[in-house]
């Protein structure tokens, strides 16, 4: 049974699929786990393979989820994705890293893909 924060989490990250597949993205994965840790999104843009953090939050002002991303879990985010790209055998394949920003205040919702928002860490 998931708790309020995890349900608004997997809200988002559902929001954010409809979003990408809706921009053209094919989503091969969701909540990716390896020991390094998750990724939350795995998608084809093209012949890019995106690696998505989605980050949400119902209002800024603590900032933009955006922003959230820390060094650290940037690191993570981007063992996890070398761990998939050599466990699906594309070691070699072109990457990128994304990140959804996704604001929900009440019924309203606001979203933004970053693109190459950081590189591997």
């Amino acid at each position: 049974m998931l708790n309020l924060l995890q349900r608004f989490g997997k809200k988002a990250e559902g929001i954010a699929a409809r979003h990408l597949a809706k921009n053209g993205y094919r989503i091969l994965e969701k909540n990716y786990r390896t020991r390094a840790g998750e990724i939350d999104l795995i998608a084809m843009d093209g012949p890019t393979i995106v690696f998505v953090e989605v980050k949400a939050r119902r209002s800024d002002s603590y900032g933009l989820p955006k922003e959230a991303v820390s060094y650290h879990k940037q690191k993570k985010i981007t063992m996890s994705a070398q761990y998939y790209l050599k466990e699906t055998g594309n070691p070699d394949v072109k990457a990128r890293f994304d990140v959804v920003s996704i604001c929900m205040a009440g019924n309203r919702s606001s979203i933004e893909v970053v693109k190459n928002a950081f590189d591997l860490a």
